[in-house]
């Protein structure tokens, strides 16, 4: 059963895969651990009939998904029917030409399930790990959209 309703509401769950200290126990889980973790939350969401399911991209040693093209074929693996999404792919620091083949091939793995949320991110930690200086926010951002959508 479809939570989408006839104007085209979607519901849908996502993560940003963090890995900080539990605040109750104050223990930290492994990357693997939170991996295991959001495949489960998926296949739960897809079962109970949510319409996404999206995963974040962090380029910091305290979230585990700096790729989620690759954690949503795994979930694709273990769901039927849910939507899966970035949230957000960092647009600025991605080469677009290789965003698309990613999530072109996620498509073909989900049987058309995939789709790309991208956007500038909300911290800047992968402009230096890919080369880019943050003096070329605005510019990167405006000529990785153009190659985004002139590869679509």
């Amino acid at each position: 059963m479809s939570t989408s309703n006839q104007n085209g509401i979607e519901i849908g769950i996502y993560t940003l895969a963090d890995i900080g200290p539990d605040p109750l126990t104050s223990k930290t889980i492994t990357p693997k651990q939170r991996m295991n973790e959001m495949i489960q939350a998926a296949k739960l969401a897809d079962e109970a009939g949510l319409d996404v399911f999206g995963v974040g991209e962090h380029h910091r040693l305290d979230y585990a998904s700096s790729s989620p093209a690759i954690i949503l074929a795994a979930i694709a693996q273990a769901t039927n029917r849910i939507k899966l999404t970035s949230t957000t792919s960092v647009l600025s620091t991605l080469d677009p030409v290789r965003l698309f083949e990613d999530f072109a091939t996620l498509d073909l793995l989900s049987d058309g399930r995939a789709e790309i949320l991208a956007g500038r991110g909300a911290f800047i930690e992968s402009f230096p790990l890919f080369g880019y200086s943050t003096n070329d926010y605005d510019e990167l951002f405006t000529e990785h959209m153009e190659l985004a959508i002139a590869t679509k």
